[in-house]
C-alpha cells in the first residue's frame, strides 16, 4: 500500500485544506494497515459478499426460505408420528401388564386407535 495524497511524509494526516488534523506516527499507521487486513480477511471468511448478493435476489430468498419451511415441516410431521408410534407401543406393553387404573385407561385409547 502506497503513501496516500493526504499523508505527509511525516505520517501526519492532511484535510482537503491542508491543514495538520493529528500527526500519526508510522507505527500506529502500521498496526491500522495491519487490523484493515485482518479486518478484510475475516470478512473474506464469513463470505460476506456472497451473503449480500444472496439477500439481493428476493425471489431465490423466497423460494429457499419455502422450501427449508416445507422440510421443517416434514421432520416435525415425522418426528411427532415416530414419538407418538413410539409411545403407544409402550402403551400396550403396559397393557400387558395388567395394571388396575392405567390398564383400563390404555384399552380404551387402544380401541379408539384401532377404529377404522
Amino acid at each position: 500500500m502506497g503513501v496516500s495524497d493526504n499523508e505527509t511524509k511525516s505520517g501526519a494526516l492532511l484535510t482537503a485544506k491542508n491543514d495538520v488534523i493529528e500527526p500519526v506516527s508510522e507505527e500506529e499507521l502500521a498496526g491500522l494497515r495491519k487490523q484493515v487486513l485482518l479486518l478484510a480477511e475475516t470478512l473474506e471468511k464469513m463470505r460476506l459478499a456472497e451473503y449480500i448478493a444472496y439477500l439481493n435476489r428476493p425471489g431465490r430468498l423466497l423460494w429457499f426460505n419455502f422450501l427449508v419451511g416445507l422440510l421443517r415441516g416434514l421432520g416435525t410431521a415425522l418426528g411427532a408420528g415416530l414419538l407418538a408410534g413410539f409411545a403407544y407401543f409402550l402403551l400396550k406393553r403396559i397393557v400387558v401388564l395388567n395394571l388396575p387404573v392405567i390398564g383400563g385407561f390404555i384399552a380404551e385409547l387402544s380401541k379408539y386407535v384401532n377404529q377404522p
